[in-house]
């Protein structure tokens, strides 16, 4: 059973050693760096237990994805783009050019990353919704090569379901490449696949570990995210049973997810410890919610600004905020991923379909980091053009400014043209 807490004392979240991952996780990536595809199918039949003849999936594969998918898995697919691709699509950036002063204007141009990579997690759950979360926002970008690494199945190939997300979101690169393998191969390139300048996508603390060893390297990544999680801030008006299945939709991702409930009733953190437990037994997954259920807690609050206040602290990848007036209290957010605001809202409509990324910081990064969005995929580039006017204008300021930094030649460069005028 879920505990309950009542001293406002928020369970640590789960995790590994970093030093206990690094050097499982560059020993990897040093024998791909070295070996390439060799080492990249070696690993393969190693931990995803299949032997590969070629990485790359083909377009029979695909072909044949489709016919696997059944029609109203794929009409779900096509809504779920839809919307992310409408959502997405508002970020555009509009650039502006701006006259600072007489002579001087400046601007940016949004230039989308050329090469990006995306990783998506196999294993016991293939999130073929992730395809579209990361794929739809680098094709609205622009992003010129696009290549996406996932797990193979014990039969070698693909969940049929990713492959047709990825033909729905206009993926062509895809490689049977899961764990830390799949981003030693976008960071470094092999034989087959290319190298990537920026990494996209979730994983286990070995992925989480192998993108962050990476990017000490010249490659980019998203963000720091670790195993997934939720809080839920509920009141006495909530729906016991939907605080629940919120709980355990969180639950169900990994042993290592957390769940958090804040609550200023301790009524409703009995009914909701009830009943998770009448509903977890309910679940397929019901031994890998249950492990997950250890790391968590309901913690009984003096009132909801308290709730809110430790929610903050904790900085949830999700926050389902379960109460009447729930958008006046989602005001009071500073650090969450992706608020989800009122009884209808639930965590997995944002996992989705309602058309926001559910790629999201945890482990408290939502402290300093946004989720993926189509900023992510973009990089901004800043122009300025000077006439002789500007150069009246911010002149002598450049020179002595350059001059108190002792940097002569940076004066020189404004000396001579304040001269020339």
């Amino acid at each position: 059973m879920i505990r309950i807490i009542t001293d406002n004392r928020i369970p640590e979240r789960p995790r590994k050693s970093v030093a206990e991952l690094e050097d499982v996780v560059r020993a990897v990536l040093d024998d791909v760096k070295k070996r390439g595809d060799e080492a990249l199918k070696e690993y393969e039949e190693k931990f995803d237990k299949v032997r590969l003849s070629q990485l790359a999936v083909t377009p029979e594969e695909m072909d044949e994805a489709e016919t696997l998918v059944d029609a109203s898995l794929k009409e779900a697919i096509v809504l779920a783009h839809h919307n992310i691709e409408t959502f997405h699509r508002s970020q555009l950036f509009e650039s502006r050019r701006i006259r600072v002063t007489d002579g001087v204007e400046c601007w940016q141009k949004a230039v989308a990353i050329e090469k990006v990579g995306l990783y998506i997690p196999g294993g016991s759950a293939p999130l073929f919704s992730t395809v579209l979360m990361l794929a739809t926002p680098a094709k609205i970008a622009g992003c010129r090569d696009i290549v996406l690494c996932t797990p193979p199945q014990r039969d070698g190939k693909v969940n049929p379901a990713v492959l047709v997300a990825a033909r729905v979101a206009g993926v062509k690169a895809i490689y049977k490449l899961g764990g830390v393998q799949a981003i030693g191969a976008m960071a470094y390139g092999s034989e087959s696949v290319p190298r990537v300048s920026k990494i996209f996508g979730p994983g286990n603390q070995f992925v989480m570990c192998a993108k962050m060893t990476v990017s000490q390297e010249g490659v980019a990544i998203d963000m720091p995210a670790g195993p997934s999680e939720v809080a839920v801030v509920a009141d006495r008006t909530c729906h016991v049973d939907f605080v629940a299945a919120d709980l355990l939709s969180q639950a169900e991702h990994g042993p290592d997810s957390q769940c958090v409930l804040f609550t200023d009733s301790a009524e409703v953190a009995r009914q909701v410890s009830e009943e998770v437990e009448r509903q977890l037994n309910q679940l397929p997954r019901k031994e890998i919610a249950a492990k997950a259920l250890e790391n968590s807690a309901i913690l009984v609050v003096n009132s909801i600004d308290e709730a809110m206040q430790l929610c903050n602290e904790y900085a949830p990848e999700h926050l389902i905020l379960a109460m009447d007036g729930a958008e006046q209290w989602a005001e009071k957010v500073v650090n969450a991923g992706s608020v989800f605001i009122g009884h209808w809202a639930s965590e997995s409509a944002g996992d989705y379909a309602s058309g926001t990324n559910h790629t999201l910081p945890t482990s408290g990064y939502a402290k300093a980091y946004s989720g993926v969005n189509l900023d992510s995929y973009m990089r901004k580039v800043t122009f300025q053009k000077l006439s002789k006017e500007g150069i009246r204008a911010i002149g002598p300021a450049v020179e002595a400014m350059a001059e108190a930094e002792g940097l002569d030649a940076h004066k020189n460069a404004m000396t001579l043209r304040c001269k020339s005028l």
